[in-house]
């Protein structure tokens, strides 16, 4: 069945979306097509689906197709055990979420032992039919006494009935629509609920407000939910995902069994019944409940975290620049770099800012004999300890029209001892690859954060505690985007960049790098199809999101698509032009008559996405670089003053608030109810990882180091 099960028709009635644009996106992804081309280049077969939609079709593919083969193999077991009845195939080909799936095959899985099992064993499955079937006469311990055996360990009817309770017991655990009314008793009034677990805090502890805690199951936020997991994880919190009233739930379901008061079997009954309620059905659906809560905190907290990344990685890039890098150190002195325009590393130095007069003299001059000889455009600081005192430094040697940043050194550490590092700077240590790290990133953010995994970055939430293939797929996602945005030198571009175009990976990558280092630069676009590996399906997905600046072509510097190179090519004859001349010509473009050239291959969208890459070929989409200030007079957590008004850049943002740098080496937090006047759900609608945010200071901890901050107390 799931070989031949197409999950487009579910897709468009879920989501929503387009039922033809979704068949083409659902066969595009089949076909091999990445989520980048699929959105920039098939827009006639897509409908104009962005991004963002097509990832959510790939995901719901993704999870449908897993569905269809896991109903498939649960179809097969029942029919291999002669069971599968026209009621139970229909009721199973109709299933669309897991735990519904589950629930219908419970009763047919093999089992480990239980206390039902060994009651059938002895024989006992007849009375307990009998208890189930609630017969308006009978007697049930007469009854029980025939089923009487020590052989089989029952000595005596209530032995018996015992054990047919317990067959009872699990018959009623596992019927799906009883299990339907458990799970929707916990899905509108379930509740999160943790207690402190005494001898773990008797010191102070993260997780205080967990102490005595309780919230809707269903409303619980994803960074609370993962909160309360972590101090059950440690130790410091017991949890509990429960209903209000147990007898309740087990009154219902006793009545879904078909309890009737009076009867002769109703007591038995009543009792099997809370039996399955509280030992069997409640701790399995709240196990499930748990499950479900933890993988929708896991994929908010994994969104949380993908955006935070895609703004981090969209930085504004200083650009081709000379610049100066220093990781700044106290202890073992301030690592200095100088990296050309391409980033590669031309010298390297150590400079001690706090051993003394005679040290203090010689880093001034080595700082002006660094910017004498290199010229450097712009000098960055790793924002780390002493980073603010080291660029103040940087200031007073250079003059205060020296561009000096700091810059994040999350992730730098991470990078200087990753294989990638050794590769490309193999000749020095780990310290000068930090600050080799450090100045990439000023030049170019994205072209140096690809090579730091990104969970090493700092903007996340949880991001250890969350599923970590969900986390991973995320983050790709998000790169292999971001690259796409953004384009790939193809005669510049390091491997770990190139493996996060569209179609290509890390093996490719590394083989085009060797390529360019064998046989010299790129000269056009068409020369990627040279390097082994790569056929014609990668190049067709990769070759949109290289450039290839200065080849004979021009738009092999543009994000126009070599399939279009005819196009263009067409459209600058019968406008008269040279190619050469068309592209890069806004003027010109604005005169091309662009629905004359509409066919059903090629329409409006991709013919707009067309004229603007022949006015600005290769624009970056990024912002263009201003440094962030900070105040002098506030340079330490102690300089900090409730009612102060400062200036901060936003390192992370998350569920519950954003966290701002104000350059006193500790972020204040602006609690999400402070972000704006008016009411904000998400911190994402107002607040991104690197917004410039003006704040009021609310309260400062000393002893926690925490800074609370306001963008709602502002006046006006």
């Amino acid at each position: 069945m799931s070989e031949s099960f197409d999950p487009a028709p579910r897709i468009a009635e879920e989501t929503g979306l387009p039922a033809a644009g979704v068949r083409a996106v659902v066969r595009l992804l089949a076909e091999g097509a990445t989520v980048p081309f699929i959105a920039r280049y098939r827009k006639e077969q897509t409908g104009g689906l962005d991004e963002v939609a097509i990832r959510t079709i790939e995901e719901r593919r993704e999870y449908l197709t897993e569905l269809a083969a896991r109903r498939a193999a649960i179809l097969e077991a029942i029919a291999e055990q002669g069971k599968l009845t026209p009621e139970l195939r229909r009721a199973i080909e109709g299933a669309w979420v897991k735990s519904e799936l589950e629930d219908l095959y419970l009763p047919y899985k093999t089992k480990r032992k239980t206390r039902a099992s060994i009651a059938r064993q002895r024989g006992l499955e007849p009375l307990a039919l009998r208890v189930l079937a609630q017969p308006a006469s009978g007697d049930p311990r007469r009854e029980a006494a025939a089923f009487v055996d020590p052989a089989k360990e029952v000595p005596d009817v209530d032995a018996a009935l015992a054990g047919a309770r317990d067959v009872v017991a699990e018959i009623v655990a596992e019927r799906p629509d009883v299990r339907a009314v458990v799970r929707e008793r916990f899905d509108r009034e379930g509740e999160v609920r943790s207690k402190a677990i005494a001898a773990k805090t008797k010191a102070p502890t993260k997780f205080e407000a967990y102490y005595d805690f309780s919230e809707r199951a269903r409303a619980i936020p994803s960074h609370r939910f993962l909160a309360i997991a972590r101090g059950e994880e440690e130790g410091v919190l017991r949890v509990k995902v429960a209903v209000a009233d147990e007898d309740a739930l087990a009154f219902d379901v006793a009545t879904k069994v078909g309890y009737r008061r009076g009867t002769p079997f109703a007591g038995e009954l009543k009792e099997a019944v809370v039996d399955a309620t509280k030992r069997l059905l409640l701790p399995s659906i709240e196990s499930d409940v748990r499950a479900e809560l933890k993988e929708r905190s896991d994929v908010e907290a994994v969104k949380v975290f993908a955006e935070n990344v895609k703004k981090l990685l969209l930085a504004a890039p200083l650009g081709r620049r000379v610049v100066l890098g220093i990781d700044p150190g106290q202890r073992t002195g301030c690592k200095c770099v100088v990296v050309d325009d391409t980033g590669k590393l031309l010298t390297h130095t150590v400079v001690h800012l706090v051993a003394g007069p005679e040290a203090l003299a010689a880093a001034r001059r080595t700082l002006a004999d660094l910017a004498g000889k290199y010229r450097p455009f712009a000098i960055a600081v790793g924002n780390g300890t002493h980073g603010r005192e080291t660029a103040d430094f940087c200031r007073e040697v250079l003059g205060e029209g020296a561009m000096v940043v700091l810059v994040s050194e999350s992730g730098a550490s991470v990078y200087s001892a990753s294989d990638v590092a050794r590769e490309e700077l193999p000749d020095v240590d780990l310290t000068v690859r930090g600050a080799v790290s450090i100045a990439r990133r000023l030049q170019d953010p994205l072209a140096e954060l690809v090579k730091v995994d990104p969970k090493a970055i700092g903007v996340g939430q949880y991001q250890h505690d969350v599923h970590q293939g969900l986390l991973a797929k995320k983050l790709d996602d998000v790169v292999e985007s971001c690259v796409s945005a953004v384009g790939v030198e193809l005669n510049t571009a390091s491997a770990s960049l190139l493996s996060r175009v569209a179609g290509i990976g890390p093996t490719l990558a590394k083989r085009i790098v060797a390529h360019r280092e064998k046989a010299g630069a790129f000269a056009e676009r068409r020369d990627l199809a040279k390097v082994a590996g790569i056929g014609p399906k990668t190049f067709e997905q990769a070759a949109g999101f290289v450039r290839v600046r200065g080849a004979k072509n021009p738009l092999d510097a543009s994000a126009v698509h070599p399939e279009r190179y005819a196009l263009v090519e067409r459209i600058a004859k019968d406008a008269g032009v040279a190619l050469a001349a068309l592209v890069g010509s806004e003027e010109l473009a604005a005169k091309i008559p662009w629905s004359k050239y509409a066919t059903a291959e090629v329409g409006l969208p991709t013919l707009e996405d067309i004229r603007r890459e022949i006015a600005k070929p290769g624009r970056d989409p990024r912002d263009a670089f201003t440094p962030p200030e900070f105040r002098d007079d506030v340079r330490t957590i102690e300089d900090v003053k409730p009612g102060m008004v400062l200036e901060g850049v936003v390192t992370n943002v998350t569920a519950f608030g954003a966290f701002v740098d104000l350059g006193v080496h500790q972020d204040g937090l602006v609690h999400v109810s402070q972000l704006s006047k008016r009411f904000v759900r998400d911190p994402h609608e107002v607040a991104r990882v690197g917004d410039r945010l003006r704040v009021k200071v609310l309260e400062v901890d000393l002893a926690r180091k925490r800074i609370g901050l306001s963008v709602k107390a502002l006046d006006g």
